[in-house]
C-alpha cells in the first residue's frame, strides 16, 4: 500500500479500534469471552481480517513495516481481541508463505472477509516441538492418516483451517517431520475448550484430538519432511508480531503512567515530581524507545526480502523483557490502586505475560539467536 494510502487506512482503523471494539473490554474482562456476534462483523467492517494479505487474493496487502503499529494499536485495547487478529494474520501470511497457489486461491479470499482463518497446530500435551513430536501424519494411499494430539491451539473455536505438524515417519528425527492442512469438520477430528486464560481474556486455547483423521495428500503443506525449516519460516516474521505486540503494551502502559503521575497529588505534589516516579519514567520510555527501533529494523530487512532468524528472536526476546519491566514499573507508579481494575494497567499487566510464550519462551529465542551467529550470520545488514 502506498503512504498516502496507508495513512488514510490507519487513521480510519485507528479510529475505529477505539470507538468500536474499546467499549467492548470490560464486558470480555467479565464474561472471560469474546462476543464474536459483534465481534466479527466488526472487525470485517475495519478489514482488519486481510491485514498481511496480498491485495491480489482481496487484502490489504500491508507491508511489515506498516502491520505492525497496527497489531500494536489492537495490543492496547483488549489482549483476547488482539490475539484473535495475530493469530489469523499471522497464519494467513504463513499459508501465503508456504503454501502452493492452489491452497491459496482456496483459502485466502475466505480469510480477507472472515469466513476463513488458519490456526497453527504445533504444541502437544505429551511431547515438545520440533522433531520431538507425538502427533504421525503416515500416507496410505492418496490420502494422509493422521493421529496425535495438540493443545494450546489458538483461535480454535472459530479457525476454519489447522496448519497440523507431525511425523510422516514415526520413527524418523527432524527429517521426518511435515505439515499438512485439516479443515474444522473432518471426520476423527475433535476440539475441546482448555481452561480460561491468565490474561488476554476470551479467546479459545483448544486441545485438538486426531484419530484416523484422513486428508488428501494434496493437503501437504510446502513439501514432506520439510515441516521444520517450513515451521522456522512460519515463525520468523511471526515472532517480530509478538515483539509489535509488547511495544503497544508498553506505549500504552507507559502513557497511562505518565498522564497519572501527573494528576495523583500526595503530600502536595504530583507523583512527577519525584525523582523516583521520574526514574521509572525515564527507564520506561527507554525500553519503548529501544524496542520502537529494534523493530522497525527487523521489519525494514524484512520488507527488502531478507530473512531475519537472529533479529526476530533478539526482537521477540528483548520485547517480552521490556514488556515486563514497563507494565511492572507502570502498577508501581499507579501503587494500591492500580492492583484493581480501576485502571487498565491491571489488564495489560495480565496482557503482557502472554507475551512470554507466545512463538516460543525465552529459552528458544536464545537458542535460535545465538546459532545462528555462531554459524556466522551477518545481522547488521
Amino acid at each position: 500500500m502506498d503512504a498516502a494510502s496507508y495513512e488514510s487506512f490507519r487513521s480510519e482503523l485507528f479510529e475505529a479500534i477505539w470507538r468500536d471494539l474499546d467499549p467492548l473490554e470490560e464486558e470480555i474482562e467479565n464474561t472471560e469471552s469474546l462476543p464474536y456476534d459483534r465481534l466479527m462483523p466488526l472487525l470485517r467492517e475495519m478489514r482488519a481480517f486481510g491485514l498481511t494479505i496480498p491485495e491480489e487474493y482481496g487484502g490489504v496487502g500491508l507491508s511489515m513495516t506498516q502491520y505492525l503499529p497496527v497489531l500494536g494499536e489492537f495490543a492496547k485495547v483488549q489482549g483476547g481481541i488482539r490475539v484473535v487478529v495475530h493469530v489469523h494474520n499471522s497464519m494467513a501470511h504463513a499459508l501465503w508463505e508456504l503454501g502452493n497457489e492452489e491452497q491459496r486461491k482456496a483459502i485466502l479470499p475466505g480469510c480477507v472477509d472472515g469466513t476463513n482463518s488458519v490456526a497453527f497446530a504445533l504444541t502437544e500435551p505429551d511431547h515438545g516441538s520440533g522433531a520431538d513430536l507425538g502427533t504421525t501424519i503416515v500416507r496410505d494411499g492418496d490420502d494422509y492418516v493422521i493421529n496425535g494430539r495438540k493443545w494450546l491451539i489458538t483461535n480454535s473455536d472459530f479457525a476454519t483451517h489447522f496448519i497440523v505438524f507431525g511425523k510422516t515417519d514415526p520413527t524418523g528425527g527432524e527429517e521426518a517431520v511435515s505439515a499438512v492442512l485439516v479443515e474444522r469438520d473432518t471426520p476423527g477430528f475433535s476440539i475441546e475448550a482448555l481452561p480460561e486464560t491468565m490474561g488476554c481474556k476470551g479467546g479459545q486455547h483448544g486441545l485438538l484430538t486426531f484419530v484416523d483423521v484422513r486428508v488428501p495428500v494434496t493437503n501437504l503443506l510446502g513439501e514432506e519432511g520439510r515441516g521444520l525449516a517450513q515451521m522456522e519460516q512460519a515463525l520468523e516474521i511471526s515472532r517480530v508480531f509478538i515483539a509489535a505486540t509488547s511495544l503497544g503494551t508498553a506505549e500504552r502502559s507507559l502513557e497511562l503512567a505518565l498522564q497519572y503521575s501527573k494528576d495523583r497529588v500526595t503530600f502536595g505534589k504530583p507523583l512527577a515530581a519525584r525523582q523516583g516516579i521520574q526514574r521509572y519514567l525515564a527507564e520506561m520510555a527507554t525500553d519503548v524507545y529501544a524496542l520502537r527501533n529494534m523493530i522497525s529494523d527487523a521489519a525494514e530487512k524484512w520488507d527488502r526480502g531478507l530473512r531475519i532468524p537472529a533479529e526476530a528472536s533478539m526482537c521477540k526476546l528483548f520485547g517480552l523483557e521490556a514488556v515486563g519491566r514497563v507494565t511492572d514499573r507502570a502498577l508501581l507508579v499507579f501503587g494500591g490502586i492500580g492492583y484493581t481494575r480501576k485502571h487498565p494497567i491491571e489488564r495489560l499487566y495480565r496482557d503482557a505475560r502472554l507475551n512470554w510464550l507466545e512463538e516460543g519462551p525465552p529459552t528458544i529465542q536464545y537458542m535460535v539467536a545465538a546459532a545462528t551467529l555462531l554459524k556466522g550470520y551477518e545481522w547488521d545488514r
